[in-house]
């Protein structure tokens, strides 16, 4: 497996090695964690990464907290792919980890997360919380930023910093995310697309957006950073700007399925019921509901054909806020066709025939989260606030 690698990108060449950057604090907390490069074509974060330590070095800037840079799949980014032989940010599942205790020899892709995981390990050993979690992505299609987090109330309070759009409960629709295996340790964690993959105005937005979130976490005073103003509000400047949006519909792409986008659609761009949006082995795909196109596939690897989203209300969101403080999700155990798990006292089985009246937005009004495990079988998942260094979601089973 390559180490380390000097590569040239966005017309420079930067030295790429697993610790791209640290820096001790004074106080030695909160602690950020910012990895870049987890998908190998999307470069832009490690030069950003880069840039926001040599700035740091060189203005001798002082840290209250402590600041972590880790590179992704280094060969993947050696080739400019997305990744060798599996997605490394579809990984992080309970199974895969315990994988990488029990093998000798592991594929490309999980050398690369064994490594990962084993220096997230040691930061959150050696140092104090609260942590903080940054993914720094680009897209193969034209965007403007904007942020994904699973939905808990910390993860929206630390993202209601930023002046951009977020996309709350990308994890129903996604397996294995490092963002979600973290958020399940009770740390926030948010993921940034800065733009497309090739536009260097993408590795301009991830600096920007790393000294913003540097200060919203409080591990910098914004004094500190000469450039705070203007990177403020260059996230700013944006047609969408901070509201808060659903996932409504995921088309995926299936194994040795020939999709084809219909080429031009940018993020966020609305679309209308019927539209024509892609071709599938020359068959037409049509949008079966109106809304604005998100994350469009324009790039060979990958299984997440587009996403439909819409923007959530103001009401929902503080209607979810109360019922979450007020411990409202407790009441959900005296429903017909809903009862708690007795091996775990954060999950909740339902019985969805019984239960049929229940619609998935009321369990999104409480936090929970649908996965897919079997063909009939869900998992709906309860972000728990507050809890730290252990797997305390709460899950709600349909089967």
């Amino acid at each position: 497996m390559i180490n380390q690698i000097v590569i040239e990108s966005f017309n420079e060449k930067i030295f790429v090695q697993r610790i791209l950057g640290s820096v001790e604090g004074v106080k030695q907390t909160p602690t950020v964690i910012a990895i870049g490069g987890i998908h190998g074509n999307e470069r832009a974060g490690l030069n950003a990464l880069l840039k926001v330590f040599q700035t740091i070095e060189e203005e001798n800037i002082c840290l209250n907290g402590n600041f972590y840079g880790i590179a992704g799949n280094i060969n993947a980014i050696s080739e400019n792919i997305r990744f060798k032989n599996v997605d490394l940010n579809r990984i992080w599942t309970k199974e895969e980890i315990l994988k990488l205790y029990l093998k000798d020899e592991l594929e490309i892709e999980s050398e690369e997360q064994n490594e990962i995981y084993s220096i997230i390990k040691d930061i959150l050993n050696k140092e104090k919380g609260p942590f903080y979690f940054l993914d720094l992505h680009t897209t193969s299609s034209d965007t403007q930023p904007f942020i994904t987090i699973s939905d808990s109330l910390n993860n929206r309070r630390y993202s209601s910093n930023f002046s951009i759009p977020t996309i709350l409960g990308i994890e129903e629709y996604l397996n294995g995310p490092l963002l979600t295996f973290i958020n399940e340790f009770g740390h926030i964690a948010v993921g940034f697309e800065a733009g497309q993959h090739d536009k260097e105005v993408s590795v301009d937005n991830c600096v920007a957006f790393l000294w913003l979130a540097l200060v919203a976490a409080k591990c910098i005073h914004k004094k500190e950073v000469k450039k705070y103003s203007y990177f403020k509000h260059s996230l700013s400047l944006f047609k969408e700007n901070q509201d808060f949006y659903k996932i409504d519909y995921k088309y995926t792409i299936k194994p040795f399925e020939n999709f084809k986008m219909i080429e031009g659609y940018k993020n966020f761009e609305e679309i209308t019921k019927n539209e024509l949006l892609a071709y599938s082995n020359q068959r037409e795909i049509h949008s079966n509901i109106k809304g604005k196109i998100f994350m469009p596939l324009y790039q060979e690897k990958g299984n997440d054909g587009f996403f439909i989203i819409s923007k959530i209300s103001k009401f929902w969101l503080k209607a979810s806020i109360v019922a979450r403080k007020l411990h409202f999700h407790q009441l959900l155990r005296l429903l017909p066709g809903v009862k708690l798990d007795r091996r775990n006292a954060y999950t909740l089985i339902v019985n969805p025939r019984t239960a049929k009246f229940l619609a998935i937005e009321i369990f999104h009004l409480f936090g929970y989260r649908k996965k897919w495990l079997k063909e009939i079988i869900f998992i709906l998942l309860k972000e728990i606030e507050k809890l730290v260094n252990l797997f305390n979601r709460l899950d709600l089973l349909f089967q």
